[in-house]
């Protein structure tokens, strides 16, 4: 089976900001939830998976015990974001989409999971998401499909294996993390090597495999001005190795397959008053458009 795992939160940001700023009759804002069943829709019609279940975040507790700015320089929620999202967790399982998630656990250690679970029982599997951390998930049964761009959507969805991984970072799949611990992680306020870009990482994890090899070699590190550097950033290191790995050790079951309930779904559109939506959906699922 293609089994597809959509990333909830980093979809939805992703709809909330490429969508028009649209209202309900009472000024409910609804444009993030036009923008999520689409993007759901289009999906299913470009890519035909057997099976989409979605990830949602739900704390993200390891992690913050061992950096409390852990993600501290993200911006708050906007309240006409934050509104919709229960919205989203109605709406969504009404697709035939369950939702998974795990109390303080980040939606990416739920999804390397059930990806691997996936992969084990024979699937292909497909992360849908933009988030460069997921990349070390990717192998020969396992890709990572990008969403559009908001500032330039006619780039269209772009599917990751193995071989574009690297080419994009220079790095295989394996070593993402350590090549993320090594240049930082801005989205989640994960501090690298000062002066460590990407291309110096990539050359080192080429020439030592892992960032253990890294650290052990760190006296052979070129440009020179690294050595000293690098040997003095050990606990930091090893602590942000900590940050970018996933956890992949989660009691997190695979979910069982639910059926799409379009009179449901349409019920819910219509008190959305997502009337184009409630339509479509009726001709998709059945039901009372």
């Amino acid at each position: 089976m293609k089994i597809f795992i959509l990333d909830g939160y980093n979809l939805i940001f992703r709809s909330f900001y490429g969508m028009p700023d649209l209202k309900r009759g009472d000024g409910f804002p609804t444009g993030m939830l036009h923008g999520w069943v689409r993007t759901l829709w289009s999906l299913e019609d470009q890519f035909s998976p057997d099976r989409i279940v979605c990830a949602m975040d739900a704390g993200a507790d390891e992690r913050e015990a061992l950096q409390e700015d852990y993600k501290a320089n993200r911006s708050e929620t906007p309240a006409e974001l934050e509104q919709q999202i229960p919205w989203v967790e109605r709406i969504t399982p009404h697709m035939g989409i369950p939702l998974v998630s795990l109390p303080g656990c980040e939606a990416d250690d739920v999804i390397g999971v059930l990806a691997e679970k996936f992969a084990a029982r024979g699937d292909a599997v497909v992360i849908v998401s933009a988030d460069k951390d997921l990349g070390q998930l990717v192998n020969a049964s396992i890709s990572q499909l990008y969403p559009p761009p908001t500032a330039n959507p006619r780039l269209g969805w772009r599917m990751m294996n193995s071989e574009k991984i690297t080419e994009k970072f220079g790095v295989r799949p394996d070593q993402i993390a350590d090549y993320l611990a090594l240049v930082g992680d801005s989205s989640d306020n994960i501090q690298g090597i000062p002066g460590v870009g990407p291309k110096t990482a990539a050359k080192w994890l080429n020439s030592y495999g892992n960032l253990q090899n890294i650290l052990q070699n760190s006296g052979r590190l070129k440009p020179p001005r690294f050595q000293m550097i690098v040997s003095e950033s050990n606990e930091l290191l090893e602590r942000n190795l900590q940050l970018t790995r996933l956890h992949l050790s989660l009691g997190v079951d695979l979910p069982e397959s639910i059926a799409p309930d379009g009179r449901a779904l349409i019920e819910l559109m219509k008190e959305l008053e997502m009337e184009k939506a409630s339509r479509d959906a009726a001709s998709r699922y059945g039901g009372v458009g």
